[in-house]
């Protein structure tokens, strides 16, 4: 096996074609190689924000665990929902609140060798966020409809009409 032992860990199946056929395995195993399915999330204030781990790597993972602050998350405790299924852990947040819910969230697996971690830099922004660039797109029709009217208020008629 060339390369990074993490990237081929899994179990190799070795055939040897007589007769009897002889067989045997050998399981390359490693610790958990969690990775964020996205380093960074963003999310808007007062919707559900959903945090993903997966891991790759064999043995495949027993236990999950998520972390805020260096404190565990429990699954159903108040506004966080844990769901994990084999090699990918999912953890939601209802009604995402800016000063409680950003900040850092660290994922952990455990298999059978060990254990490993990554983690996911979740941003929440204000339900106003999306407002400010159209009030200001707003703003500026009116100063320039109030130039374009004071302008032709001030100017001369040339011709004065029938």
């Amino acid at each position: 096996i060339e390369g990074k032992k993490e990237e081929h860990s899994g179990i190799y199946e070795c055939v040897y074609k007589t007769i009897p056929e002889i067989k045997g395995e050998v399981h390359v195993e490693v610790l958990p190689q969690v990775v964020a399915y996205k380093k960074s999330e963003h999310g808007n204030e007062g919707d559900t924000g959903v945090l993903t781990c997966k891991n790759p790597s064999f043995p495949p993972v027993v236990t999950w665990a998520w972390y805020k602050n260096r404190e565990p998350i429990i699954n159903g405790s108040g506004r966080y929902i844990v769901k994990s299924s084999g090699n990918k852990t999912e953890l939601r947040i209802l009604k995402l609140n800016i000063e409680e819910d950003m900040g850092d969230y660290h994922c952990n697996g455990t298999n059978a060798i060990g254990s490993g971690g990554a983690v996911v830099n979740l941003r929440v922004r204000s339900r106003l966020a999306a407002l400010w660039p159209f009030l200001g797109i707003v703003a500026e029709v009116l100063v320039l409809v109030t130039i374009i009217f004071i302008y032709e208020k001030r100017r001369k008629p040339d011709e004065v009409l029938d």
